[in-house]
């Protein structure tokens, strides 16, 4: 197709893209909010991107490139249907190509998901040396740069290598002139990929392993499990902060390890952050390890655990690379799904799907907690309440099962407190609870009981007679009935048998 007939057909397609040409294709001489912003030494990229229906923002996107170290000089833009060479149209390639060598971009960076053909098509057509970078790239680059625990390296060395995968067989069929990608086997370079896929995923489940043990234990210990969720940036760190014990225990460090220290992990017995500190930072992937400190929450003593920030826009094989994040949120007794009230709503309930999306499902409810509202008004938190619901609406329970576990939104504040009260409350009330009554003669034995049961938080109240203690217990349910058989004389038969 010529040149004039792509022009035509987008045309065609879309009056209101040649409405926006100014917006379309152009330069910030004008000096934007990113160039002011960037690093002295950041490498000039342009931004493109496409969409079905309307001109696509690139606000997160310029965002993004901005904190992987680029410096955005300019943006293309379109809206039509996907095009199987370029994904943009052409005619908006070939802008794409101009306006890179006009401003010697050494990358554009682009706001979707290329096909590894469409890479290499768009690589192509730009200037030599302007290299192309999509978003799940670019994200990984930013993985790259926050990485700081062993599990975390794993899952992003898993990511990297589904993603360049199939762009090796590309490269190959398009350099050999033969179509290997029927036979992938017959290029050492695809078998040597494939393999540290398969031992990625090998040290990824002994990883996941570990973890469903340690969770095990803790749960026996009398912790509840508590994750917090959400899009990046959505204020999850700040509000586990303030929920963690001022006294927390870096024993319950999962990952972090400080920046500069050596990369090791907590589940294999190394450290937590130095000083038990979570980082809380407003830029993207702050917390890409999770990171887990004691918390007591509406009363009852709990773990909670701070997860890398969900994106839009990523691949499935990418999200799946992360799965002891994704864990780690499935697992827990009661999630929390942080959003950002203060997000325009139509960017708020595209970050909350993509989200919902992600996680799939929990086994326990998900408390969805509308952050940083003492910045928006009453008419700001109706709208946010109205993107959660829009976003709950657009899924099929059927694929997002975690729909079926949503509690009421709360609203809360980090900076004034507002609503903290009311989510300890929803998160006590969200937890696997039992009671029980129990009466014992007072002795060696039943004080040596009632001491397990106050170490494992599930003592409630204790009345003492001229004889016997009444305890009233209240937990999780599992320790409550061991509390009650001990108290009962049952460690009389066991010994120390019991959970520890």
């Amino acid at each position: 197709m010529s040149r004039d007939d792509a022009t035509t057909n987008e045309t065609a397609e879309s009056i209101e893209t040649d409405a926006h040409a100014d917006d379309d294709a152009h330069t910030d001489d004008s000096g934007s909010s990113v160039l002011e912003s960037a690093a002295p030494d950041a490498s000039p990229a342009v931004v493109a991107a496409r969409a079905d229906d309307d001109l696509p923002d690139t606000a997160e996107i310029r965002d993004l490139a901005a904190a992987a170290g680029y410096a955005v000089v300019g943006e293309v833009t379109q809206r039509r249907r996907e095009d199987p060479t370029y994904d943009l149209g052409r005619g908006k390639a070939e802008d794409l190509m101009r306006l890179a060598a006009e401003t010697d971009a050494e990358a554009v960076v682009y706001d979707g998901s290329l096909s590894p053909g469409q890479t290499f098509s768009l690589g192509d057509l730009l200037p030599t040396g302007t290299a192309v970078i999509d978003r799940p790239r670019l994200v990984l680059e930013l993985f790259a740069d926050a990485a700081d625990s062993r599990a975390a390296n794993r899952q992003l060395e898993l990511a990297r290598l589904r993603y360049e995968l199939p762009r090796l067989r590309e490269a190959i069929a398009r350099d050999s002139g033969e179509d290997v990608r029927l036979r992938p086997e017959g290029d050492s370079r695809v078998l040597d990929v494939e393999k540290r896929i398969e031992s990625a995923e090998r040290a990824l489940d002994e990883i996941a392993d570990d973890r469903a043990g340690r969770r095990a234990e803790r749960r026996d210990a009398g912790f509840d499990l508590v994750a917090l969720a959400g899009y990046t940036n959505a204020g999850k760190s700040a509000l586990a902060r303030r929920l963690a014990d001022e006294s927390d225990d870096p024993e319950f460090g999962d990952e972090a390890a400080p920046r500069d220290a050596d990369l090791t992990d907590a589940s294999e017995g190394g450290p937590a952050d130095g000083d038990g500190a979570l980082a809380v930072a407003d830029r993207p992937f702050e917390t890409l390890a999770t990171t887990t400190r004691r918390a007591t929450v509406g009363g009852r003593r709990a773990l909670v655990t701070d997860t890398v920030g969900f994106l839009d826009g990523l691949p499935h094989e990418a999200v799946r690379s992360f799965r002891t994040t994704i864990d780690a949120i499935r697992a827990a007794d009661c999630a929390l799904l942080v959003a950002d009230a203060s997000d325009d709503p139509a960017d708020l309930r595209r970050k909350l799907r993509a989200s919902l999306s992600a996680i799939e499902a929990t086994e326990g409810p998900v408390i969805p907690v509308l952050s940083k509202a003492d910045e928006v008004g009453p008419d700001g938190l109706a709208a946010a309440v109205a993107a959660y619901e829009g976003a709950v609406a657009d899924l099929d329970p059927r694929g997002a099962p975690v729909v079926n576990a949503l509690r009421s939104p709360i609203p809360v504040s980090v900076r004034d407190g507002t609503g903290l009260g009311d989510l300890a409350d929803a998160v006590a009330d969200a937890l696997p609870t039992a009671t029980a009554s129990v009466e014992a003669p007072n002795g060696g034995a039943a004080q040596a009981a009632l001491s397990w049961a106050y170490d494992r938080g599930v003592v409630a109240d204790v009345g003492y007679g001229s004889e016997t203690i009444a305890v009233e217990l209240a937990g999780r349910p599992a320790v409550v009935a061991e509390a009650e058989r001990r108290l009962a004389g049952g460690e009389r038969d066991r010994g120390e048998g019991g959970p520890a």
